[in-house]
């Protein structure tokens, strides 16, 4: 990416879902007369629309939304190919706006923009089916004490909650015969624009309340008929996620509906939190209530008036 004016600047809206980040970065997209680019590693894929809470035509605007609905399930995309592709973009847009907008809650995403992505090695696509199968047939557990064994580094630093991570990370290692740690450097880049980062938060209770609101919302627009046309390609990467993986289990019967609406909230719920946990370990995010426009405004006008 060549070189940018110092006065070219990427504002990051991070947040859980459901804590308002669409309806706000279309407002402040319009406020600045700019453009959004979806950090959302599920609203790339055309097939994933309900289940993914992607922005409708009427919910964005007018307003240029870059990355959504760009990837077919059956493409493999990685946050490091989203990285170059995010920024190419971005020299594109820069070369007519001063801001541009980047948002969503996938933080790897996020961080792969900002500050760049250790180089991985090509993997086996095999290997990392393998590993999915094993995943829904035995659980998390035997994967963990696998990865504990192989890299006992990343064991101790990943999110043992979170199975994708753990897959990939074990999917390096059987590949390479090295441990996934071993090629996390951990180097920031320098990037040709400024950054400034935004985080959007509500009360525990209050982002609860929401996220359920959005789950009933997602059965009312046909979740399920969503997710039993998808079903085929549970085994893709961007199927094992939040809102698809519930619904599979219920499809093949491991428990009744009840049960499966009541682990849609739970997870979710779940996922808010480890979100947060992402976005709080760095200490750029400024951090507000969705609906504090004016004092959000006030604060990127005051870091937009900076000096490099």
């Amino acid at each position: 990416m060549e070189k940018v004016n110092s006065n070219k600047y990427l504002v990051v809206v991070a947040g859980p879902t459901a804590v308002g980040k669409t309806d706000f970065c279309v407002r402040l997209a319009k406020h600045y007369h700019t453009e959004i680019i979806s950090a959302d590693s599920r609203q790339f894929f055309r097939e994933m629309t309900i289940g993914t809470a992607k922005p409708t035509p009427e919910e964005q605007q007018g307003v240029v939304h870059h990355f959504v609905d760009s990837h077919s399930i059956t493409q493999e995309y990685s946050a490091g190919a989203y990285e170059q592709d995010v920024l190419q973009r971005l020299e594109q847009l820069f070369r007519r706006q001063d801001v541009v907008i980047l948002t969503g809650g996938s933080g790897l995403y996020i961080n792969a923009v900002c500050n760049g992505m250790d180089a991985m090695p090509e993997t086996d696509l095999q290997v990392r089916e393998q590993l999915i199968v094993r995943h829904e047939k035995e659980g998390l557990a035997p994967l963990l004490e696998q990865l504990q064994q192989l890299d006992p580094l990343y064991y101790e630093q990943v999110d043992r909650a979170n199975p994708q991570r753990v897959i990939r990370a074990l999917e390096v290692c059987l590949a390479t015969g090295q441990p996934y740690s071993s090629f996390r450097k951990n180097l920031r880049q320098e990037r040709p624009f400024r950054v400034i980062k935004i985080g959007l938060n509500r009360d525990r209770q209050e982002l609860y309340q929401r996220i359920d609101l959005r789950m009933d919302l997602m059965l009312e627009q046909g979740l399920l008929h969503e997710a039993e046309a998808l079903y085929p390609y549970r085994q893709h990467n961007a199927l094992q996620t939040v809102g698809y993986k519930e619904i599979f289990d219920y499809l093949e019967g491991k428990y009744d509906w009840e049960e499966a609406v009541r682990l849609l909230k739970r997870n979710s719920r779940r996922y808010a939190k480890r979100q947060l946990t992402w976005f709080n370990k760095d200490p750029e995010y400024h951090w507000f209530h969705p609906e504090q426009w004016q004092e959000i405004v006030s604060f990127l006008d005051e870091e937009l008036k900076k000096e490099q």
